[in-house]
């Protein structure tokens, strides 16, 4: 049992936050980590010896294009948000250049780079319509940039048919608006992180309660545009589920919706911005449910004898019912590969798949979903190994991207996939992924490792979050887009979603309409025709370039 000393928000994120995120990798560049020996003596064995790439450029020898925006422009922005809050220097340009995806970091390597043209920097939603109605005016796109973490190229500063490009910066958009505690009702501003929520609303006893593996850097905003699905979702839910009103701002208008908690004026206009990624306009503020703060955390780990079993008691749990805040299942080798990060190296080596889980809230209530869980677990064939694996988990919840880059500085390619499918189909799934990257690699004559967990889990199904280690010793980035394609190709015909919460961004945006139909796509090319007709917001994010 953990008291409130030790939960997420207060013990797993400190004030990371206070520190820019490092300008070509993750986080605060203070905590990058060095490979852990245990994992850098088994990478030959897995990967075979690859060549340590040259080290990165340094940021101030980044060379970029000069801005494409004329006196004019500047001018006419520094109107409305102030002339200290449009950044056309270099580093400023870098910083804003793209998201996280190893792709990303990739690019940001190389001397020469792409980036937005300016940064601007709105205090308020006024501003925003302003600046937005300016854009449309002077054939300027706009990219919405909140804390940088997309991980699909949902921030990639594209220009489409538009002679310049901004990345409007959403940080000075932070704050609690309003909580309703009798509700259980907040309002933040889109530019709040994770972190900023969480002691805010902690102030007033409550909590948000959402953890994804951003958290420290991601914002409010961008959890509602990129339908964000946190670690604790099996208990609190996935981050649209938590929405229950948006204000937002268009080129042609504004919106704001959420009148209630239920309704059957029409369609759900609020969700069709959950998910919108900035291609339709920026969300300004999001009303959003809270609970409580938990008086207990309880954690537990467990082991199963492989995969399958694991699946299949996560399965039961989900349809039962019995109310974990967390469960995750880590197959064989996500296993193995974790425990050797910690030098267990004996026991990377045994077969076996692993569990976490995390009950929240009231004491007793907490405990008795614990004993329910726990009572399905064993029955599935899974064996208690204590509290100590779960809450080395839970304090290092955030910090598996300092390790991506860790792998990249020696050379290895690192990258990460999700995706989510039926209870019956999942296994299939995750065979044919597997063997899409493997064999993917292997035609390039690459070796590769495939780790794979289950991250969210619903009672008809769940998502698989897979992690691809390759020993790639040419160009990486050329050598994982065809695996990528290839990848994207079987989700679509083997029944999963080429998104669970990673979102479309322009990585996705070709297999669209595969998942949701010529219709379906239709819709949503009317509904850009309809709010941003210049075509000026994040061009070729969830739709591809020419569908305006």
């Amino acid at each position: 049992m953990v008291d409130g000393d030790t939960s997420p928000t207060a013990a797993s994120v400190g004030d990371e936050t206070s520190t820019p995120m490092r300008w070509n990798g993750w986080g605060d560049p203070a905590k990058a980590k060095e490979l852990p020996l245990a994992v850098r003596a088994l990478l030959p064995v897995m990967l075979g010896r690859v060549p340590k790439p040259e080290a990165a450029v340094d940021l101030d020898v980044v060379e970029l294009e000069p801005s494409a925006l004329d006196d004019a422009d500047r001018a006419a922005l520094a109107a409305i948000v102030s002339d200290a809050h449009v950044a056309s220097d270099d580093e400023a340009r870098i910083r804003h250049s793209g998201g996280r995806s190893t792709p990303d970091l990739l690019r940001r390597r190389a001397r020469r780079q792409d980036a937005p043209d300016a940064v601007v920097s709105p205090a308020d939603h006024a501003q925003i319509v302003e600046v937005l109605r300016l854009a449309g005016s002077r054939g300027i796109a706009v990219v919405p940039f909140g804390g940088g973490t997309s991980v699909v190229g949902g921030l990639d500063p594209e220009r489409g048919t538009h002679r310049a490009v901004i990345a409007l910066e959403l940080r000075r958009l932070t704050g609690l608006v309003s909580l309703d505690e009798t509700s259980g009702e907040a309002v933040l501003r889109a530019g709040t992180t994770g972190p900023e929520a969480e002691r805010l609303l902690g102030e007033h006893g409550f909590e948000l309660g959402h953890f994804p593996q951003s958290f420290r850097y991601a914002t409010i905003g961008g959890f509602a545009a990129a339908r964000s699905s946190g670690q604790n979702s099996a208990g609190n839910g996935r981050f649209d589920a938590m929405v229950t009103g948006l204000r937002v701002a268009t080129p042609t208008g504004e919106l704001d919706l959420g009148r209630a908690p239920g309704s059957a004026a029409g369609p759900d206009l609020l969700r069709l911005f959950l998910g919108s990624e900035g291609a339709f306009g920026v969300i300004t503020e999001v009303q959003v449910r809270v609970h409580r703060a938990p008086e207990v955390r309880l954690a537990e780990a467990w082991t199963f004898p492989d995969f399958a079993a694991g699946a299949d008691a996560l399965r039961r749990v989900a349809q039962l019912g019995t109310g974990p805040t967390v469960i995750r299942l880590s197959d064989e080798a996500e296993t193995g590969v974790s425990l050797a990060q910690v030098g267990r190296i004996g026991k990377a080596l045994a077969k076996g798949a692993s569990a976490v889980t995390i009950f929240e809230g009231d004491t007793e209530l907490a405990a008795e979903r614990q004993a329910r869980t726990a009572q399905v677990l064993r029955e599935s064939g899974g064996v208690s190994a204590g509290t100590a694996p779960a809450e080395e988990w839970v304090h290092g919840r955030f910090n598996a991207p300092y390790l991506r880059d860790a792998l990249l500085d020696h050379g290895v390619f690192c990258e990460t996939l999700e995706t989510a499918t039926t209870w019956a189909n999942l296994e299939r799934l995750k065979r044919e992924v597997t063997a899409a990257i493997t064999d993917g690699f292997a035609e390039q004559r690459a070796k590769s490792l495939v780790l794979c967990h289950v991250s969210h889990i619903y009672p008809t199904g769940a998502a698989l979050y897979f992690t691809i280690l390759a020993g790639v010793k040419g160009d990486q980035l050329a050598a994982w887009e065809p695996v990528k394609a290839s990848v994207n190709d079987v989700l679509m015909s083997g029944g999963g979603t080429i998104s669970h919460h990673h979102g479309v961004g322009r990585d996705h945006a070709p297999w669209l309409e595969r998942e949701i139909g010529p219709v379906g796509l239709r819709i949503l090319r009317a509904v850009k025709a309809e709010l941003d007709p210049a075509g000026v917001m994040n061009p070729g994010a969830l739709l591809e370039p020419g569908s305006n």
